[in-house]
């Protein structure tokens, strides 16, 4: 949950120092370790806490800690991602060549640094007071009290135990991003399966046949990618400026469409049920689009953040939210499992070249990867609805 932080001019200055020292940990450790190409965080624990210590004079020794955590697990991410690249990249010359292409640029991944990294706090550096709304937390000047408010959309987590939090300055304000602990629902488990289905066209489809999702959504993708083309061509300092806000505005809104598709998909379910989606994970290098609009949705495609949101909407009510292998779902008849690319006719038709068998194509996606998870578990495929109960009769015989 997000809370506003009131400080006075005194102690915004104070955070701000703290918010300045706990980057130059941070920033100090991942040099050392993209220097020495080192990930452990014991060993950069070892080799870089005194030299931050001196650096950083005012921070106490946790603090000292959760910015050397934190450049750890970024040290982890950028060596990882800096391998993925240096693998690749021989094949994309190669495709290249084959396509009588010139070799593309090859971009290294640089040391990661920061110019302003949240200060992360946990039990032993700050403390929360619900009752007098109030927090307490370490600063480069001791132990300092500050005032904060609560919204009102996170009110039902108000009075939850408290995890770490991050403290965020952002457009003159202070915020501190606490993570609470809730409590297990309660809630009676029953078989029932689900599948959704995911897609950039149709945001999502579910097998108890709901078409989620709103169409304006592309229309101010596209409204906004016309606006970042004019604005890059022109290449003013204003342009910039305004691409930079534009690039936050975009990031919102992509994160508020998550979050209203993925509470829909979780209120279309009854609670204690299993949702199942498809891992799309390396979808990006597995599908290959022609150059255009569909290109560039499906690299702006943001399905991990809302795979995030539905697991977490869904634990509030007892549900349990699964991945399966994608593979085949869109070729394949729901009702006779004839597979075959040619099967689906268009983006929204599939028509079985078999049986002859036709229905919206997410719909169709979406009940093969319920009764895919269902026969992997070693049972039947789940009904939910007369739809359903004929396409699966037919199925069995």
């Amino acid at each position: 949950m997000r809370i506003q932080l009131q400080p006075n001019t005194e102690q915004s200055h104070v955070l701000q120092e703290t918010l300045v020292q706990f980057t130059v940990a941070y920033n100090h450790v991942c040099v050392y370790g993209w220097q020495h190409c080192e990930k452990n965080g014991v060993r950069l624990h070892h080799a870089t806490y005194y030299e931050t210590k001196s650096l950083c004079p005012g921070l106490v020794s946790d603090l000292l800690i959760q910015a050397r955590v934190k450049a750890t697990e970024t040290l982890r991410s950028a060596f990882t991602w800096k391998a993925k690249k240096e693998a690749s990249y021989p094949k994309k010359v190669a495709n290249a060549q084959k396509q009588g292409k010139p070799a593309p640029l090859f971009k290294p991944v640089r040391c990661p640094s920061s110019e302003q990294c949240a200060v992360r706090y946990n039990v032993h550096t700050y403390s929360l007071n619900w009752e007098t709304q109030t927090i307490r937390v370490s600063t480069t000047q001791g132990k300092m009290t500050l005032p904060f408010t609560v919204p009102h959309f996170s009110e039902r987590y108000r009075g939850c135990n408290i995890a770490t939090a991050d403290l965020i300055h952002r457009k003159g304000k202070w915020w501190l991003h606490v993570v609470v602990n809730v409590p297990e629902p309660v809630v009676q488990a029953n078989d029932t399966v689900v599948g959704v289905d995911l897609g950039l066209n149709r945001p999502a489809v579910t097998s108890n046949r709901h078409f989620l999702g709103s169409r304006h959504w592309k229309e101010v993708d596209r409204r906004t990618f016309r606006l970042r083309r004019k604005l890059q061509s022109k290449g003013t300092t204003s342009a910039k400026r305004h691409l930079k806000k534009l690039s936050r505005k975009q990031m919102l809104f992509h994160r508020d469409c998550d979050h209203v598709l993925s509470k829909r998909i979780v209120q279309s379910v009854t609670p204690g049920a299993t949702i199942v989606l498809e891992n799309l994970t390396n979808i990006r290098e597995g599908v290959r689009h022609r150059k255009g609009e569909g290109q560039r949705k499906l690299h702006s495609w943001s399905f991990a953040q809302l795979y995030g949101f539905i697991v977490y909407k869904g634990q509030e009510q007892g549900m349990v939210v699964e991945r399966i292998d994608p593979r085949h779902t869109s070729q394949t008849c729901s009702r006779c499992g004839h597979q075959a690319r040619n099967n689906r006719r268009s983006q929204s038709v599939f028509h079985c070249r078999s049986c002859g068998y036709q229905l919206h194509a997410d719909l169709n996606a979406a009940y093969n990867i319920r009764d895919k998870f269902c026969l992997a578990q070693g049972g039947r495929p789940v009904l939910s609805g007369s739809l359903s109960d004929v396409l699966s009769s037919h199925a069995s015989a």
